[in-house]
């Protein structure tokens, strides 16, 4: 395990000036676990997901391996409330595995709790590295969304969220030139339908992205052993870095709100990644509408554990995903 007394503040050495070694070590998250060894926080990660996912299969309303377009892997599975309708909130989940790793069949960590409150969710496979280029994953992502506002054009918003390299995706998807898919995805959210307590609630401005644990300038990661299967080039890296990027972009809606949250036992890279992308959001001109940002860390929780965590009904990310939803 690593030396943590400094994790919770980003670096006070800019990534460019560290060693190989210690950019290594920045960008291996699971060397910045505190409660277990690097091994065994995978090996746990891995294992609340699949016992989650094979839960969520087992006991709600759901459509698997739905394709949301041609190529192999292009597939959604879409968990449903019990008492299920079109007309409602759509919660999209990106898994992490830094591009490379992961997949929709261990990742409906918030299936539970968020169908049992009356959302959709929709766990979105993409098709990783060596096989897929980061390119065509953010095409993919962007279609997958394209495809619920479609199928489901009554929804009561549609949420986006991603863990880690799938925050990274769903960040992209702020840049998305939705013209070329023929629809414009409900991604400001809606105004007043329901509530927890299933009384109508007053009109509000929900949050339509969770970014948790997220990689926002990808030219650290050019220099990085995850580089191996990626073979990110650094014109790559940038096209692909919404940190460089957001800044230059339209929101989809004005009201669009984004939630940038990281773990207090994050490396301090991730932390300011994480930071720095929070910064840049709210930097549009009051005629161009701007992105409506707000920055968590989470206490107490690694980058494994804040998404683990998701299981539970009482999690504090949870509930702020459901009360955003409902409020």
């Amino acid at each position: 395990m690593m030396d943590v007394s400094g994790v919770g503040f980003p670096s006070k050495v800019p990534w460019k000036k560290m060693s190989a070694e210690e950019l290594e070590n920045q960008y291996c998250p699971s060397r910045w676990v505190v409660r277990l060894g690097a091994e065994e926080a995978l090996r746990t990660y891995s294992q609340i997901g699949i016992e989650a996912t094979t839960r969520a299969r087992a006991t709600r309303k759901s459509l698997l391996h739905v394709p949301y377009g041609d190529g192999e892997g292009e597939k959604v599975d879409i968990y449903f409330p019990d008492e299920s309708s079109e007309a409602l909130p759509f919660f999209l989940f990106f898994h992490g595995g830094y591009w490379q790793s992961g997949s929709k069949d261990e990742s409906a960590f918030m299936v539970h709790p968020l169908t049992a409150q009356g959302v959709a969710v929709v766990i979105v496979a993409y098709g990783i590295a060596p096989k897929g280029t980061l390119d065509h994953m953010v095409d993919q992502v962007t279609r997958s969304v394209a495809f619920v506002q479609k199928r489901y054009p009554s929804n009561k918003g549609i949420y986006l969220c991603g863990h880690s390299a799938g925050a990274h995706l769903a960040a992209m998807m702020l840049l998305a030139d939705w013209t070329k898919h023929g629809v414009t995805p409900n991604l400001r959210g809606f105004h007043g339908s329901y509530s927890l307590a299933g009384q109508p609630s007053s009109p509000h401005e929900p949050w339509g992205f969770f970014l948790v644990s997220g990689v926002f300038d990808l030219e650290p990661i050019v220099y990085t052993s995850q580089n191996v299967a990626l073979q990110l080039t650094l014109e790559d890296a940038q096209r692909n870095s919404p940190q460089l990027k957001v800044a230059q972009a339209q929101p989809v809606d004005p009201t669009c709100r984004v939630l940038v949250v990281v773990g207090q036992f994050d490396s301090p890279e991730f932390h300011r990644q994480s930071w720095e992308f929070y910064q840049v959001l709210p930097v549009q001109t009051l005629c161009q509408g701007e992105w409506k940002a707000s920055f968590e860390e989470l206490h107490d929780v690694d980058h494994f554990e804040i998404v683990e965590n998701l299981t539970q009904k009482d999690n504090v990310l949870t509930q702020i995903i459901l009360k955003t939803i409902f409020q």
